[in-house]
């Protein structure tokens, strides 16, 4: 399920964080914003007071759909859903996004359906085309917000 608002994408997408003997489902948030043209923000639902929020790369994103991206604490990658979870999850032998998100040593590593994050994504460029995120910047307020920050 996805919303669209006057320059705001939003969609709920069913995640999961990947263990070495389990896995864990959880309620994932994303957002798009022409006032953040370059980036998507993930919002986990941990069973915390406070969800937990990422902002990935859109272009990384949407490369990894496709290839192994990214590199430090950010990095994704397609594969089949193969695993006893995604039989259960009802994604057997679709296509997953994998996701993991801190070092290398130290990540959390997700699964998602790769078809809904790609709906997702289509949407963000009907909302800003690519090649197009600079005429949504507002360079000038980001400016001035540095700067009464000093």
């Amino acid at each position: 399920m996805s919303s669209t608002d006057h320059g705001t994408i939003s969609a709920g997408q069913e995640i999961w964080l990947i263990g070495p003997d389990l896995s864990v489902p959880l309620k994932a948030g994303l957002f798009y914003s022409r006032q953040d043209p370059y980036a998507v923000r993930m919002s986990l639902d941990a069973g915390r007071a406070e969800p937990v929020e990422w902002f990935l790369s859109r272009d990384l994103l949407t490369a990894a759909l496709h290839s192994r991206q990214g590199i430090g604490d950010v990095r994704a990658w397609p594969s089949s859903a193969l695993t006893a979870r995604a039989d259960e999850a009802g994604l057997a032998g679709s296509k997953v996004l994998n996701i993991e998100l801190g070092r290398p040593a130290e990540c959390a590593r997700f699964e998602a359906d790769a078809t809904g994050i790609g709906a997702f994504l289509a949407q963000t460029f009907e909302l800003v085309p690519a090649g197009e995120e600079t005429d949504f910047l507002d360079l000038d307020a980001g400016l001035a917000e540095l700067l009464s920050q000093a």
